[in-house]
């Protein structure tokens, strides 16, 4: 088995992976938001002081599964550095009282194999759109090893932009969640927000424009917030599909998957099963309690390092805050 730890940045949790059929046999995740949502976003040093704090307790619940382990993976990159070191140091420690090496796992590579925990198959290839509160990439995953990096954001993230719009509507935090409870009551046409960089060819993603936007359209009709929520949901979800366009009059996908905690978001699902449909792709997404950071997407990538042996030793495993793959 293999025991994974994922702290890259609010989410503690520990997972412990059977090797040999990629099988899911302990999953525990401790979420932060409630301690950083009066601050209405993340404090990397509470992050790292919580850290401290849950990881020690969740393992305590996993010492059955020692005598078992043949390796540790921790999530190394990218991620909030004081968050990161809580893991790494924590996989350290393991692997030297345990005698197991150590497997850094790349936390973005993690959120694309969350689409096959408890399955020890993969789908590759497949174009890969990755919707976080850090990142948005469009992405064509050959392999473990082969993945192209086709667009990402030039600003804001897609789920980044989310909580900011919550924010300034006073809303509370994490964002994502609560606009999109608001939009349901909402009329998706009541504002004219501007698709973001639809005039250009350019192959890429912006949110900080259509951030904007919304913050005029508060100022004016601060009662509107629920026709704000709906009309900047359905435009953030329009410019992603309208640059998806882009690449697939390019080129033809079989399997195309939506990962990252804003991938939970119901109207983006439905909007591009849409797409999928039209294009004849097959979507694929993660389960709902392994969209957002959790070890059990950490630990289902760390079966296929394991049998590609990329074991690090303890000097040479570094953390990288802003590491892409």
């Amino acid at each position: 088995m293999i025991l994974s730890i994922e702290s890259s940045c609010d989410d503690s949790s520990i997972a412990i992976t059977q090797i040999k059929n990629s099988k899911l046999i302990f999953h525990k995740k401790i979420s932060q938001e409630i301690n950083h949502s009066k601050y209405g976003g993340v404090v990397p040093e509470l992050a790292a002081r919580l850290h401290a704090k849950a990881l020690p307790n969740i393992l305590e619940e996993c010492t059955q599964y020692f005598k078992n382990l043949k390796a540790v993976a921790v999530t190394n990159e990218p991620g909030l550095c004081v968050s990161l070191v809580e893991g790494v140091s924590m996989a350290k420690a393991l692997s030297i009282s345990l005698q197991i090496p150590i497997l850094p796992i790349n936390h973005l590579k993690g959120h694309v194999y969350s689409l096959f925990i408890d399955n020890s198959k993969t789908l590759f290839p497949m174009l890969v759109l990755l919707v976080s509160g850090g990142h948005t990439q469009l992405l064509h995953v050959q392999s473990y090893d082969d993945i192209e990096v086709l667009a990402s954001t030039l600003d804001d993230s897609f789920g980044e932009s989310f909580d900011k719009v919550a924010k300034m509507l006073g809303l509370g935090y994490p964002g994502g969640p609560i606009v999109e409870k608001h939009a349901l009551n909402g009329d998706e046409k009541k504002f004219a927000f501007t698709v973001p960089l639809l005039k250009t060819s350019k192959l890429a993603f912006s949110y900080s424009g259509l951030k904007n936007q919304v913050r005029l359209a508060i100022q004016k009709y601060p009662q509107n917030r629920d026709d704000i929520c709906a009309s900047f949901q359905h435009v953030a979800i329009k410019h992603l599909i309208h640059k998806l366009k882009k690449v697939l009059q390019e080129k033809s996908f079989k399997n195309f998957a939506i990962v990252g905690g804003a991938s939970a978001n119901q109207y983006l699902r439905s909007e591009m099963q849409n797409l999928c449909d039209t294009n004849k792709m097959e979507l694929h997404v993660a389960k709902m309690q392994f969209c957002s950071d959790n070890a059990a997407m950490i630990g289902r990538c760390a079966v296929d390092a394991y049998n590609l042996k990329r074991f690090v030793s303890l000097s040479d495993i570094s953390i990288n805050s802003r590491a892409n793959f």
